[in-house]
């Protein structure tokens, strides 16, 4: 599943990328085009860091500097505020770019909420709280939690961007 995963991302990528040269190509105006840059840049950097696991060795990095530090005993009070501080500024970010991209909001909201959905799922997994790995580590439905928190992102990503690059 996990090079399903990452072939999902590469898709997703390579889709935004396809629907930002395709406005290039047709003139369309600058904010679409930036936006499906930006999501294809995102989108394939997610696929090369899930085969990396870049987020495990940040987490591994975080917990030896504790350690080291003097801090690791405190460290659940730090993952706490980091969570709230990241979902906090998470939902600024995504309400200013809905601000920013309010005339094309209706072409690429839900590839915007599945960029929002991705950025939620990393961050989770980058502050690795224990009860979030049991949670991860679950299955429903007969599949791992871990794959119905982080595939709908890039999914919707996907499907916007072959509808938008369709539409051109």
């Amino acid at each position: 599943m996990g090079w399903l995963t990452v072939l999902v991302y590469l898709a997703a990528g390579l889709a935004s990328l396809r629907a930002a040269r395709g406005l290039e190509r047709e003139g369309t105006a600058g904010r679409e085009r930036r936006f499906w840059w930006i999501a294809g840049g995102l989108m394939l950097f997610l696929a090369v860091n899930k085969q990396l696991d870049l987020q495990s060795l940040l987490t591994m990095i975080a917990r030896c500097h504790a350690s080291l530090h003097g801090w690791y005993d405190a460290r659940r009070g730090l993952q706490r505020a980091f969570i709230y501080a990241v979902a906090g500024g998470g939902v600024v970010v995504l309400a200013l770019l809905a601000l920013m991209l309010r005339g094309i909001l209706r072409r690429v909201w839900p590839a915007l909420a599945g960029l929002g959905f991705v950025s939620a799922f990393v961050v989770i997994r980058a502050a690795s709280f224990h009860h979030m790995d049991g949670l991860i580590g679950a299955t429903a439905l007969g599949l791992r939690v871990n794959w119905l928190l982080e595939l709908p992102g890039p999914l919707l990503v996907l499907g916007v961007a072959l509808h938008r690059r369709r539409a051109a």
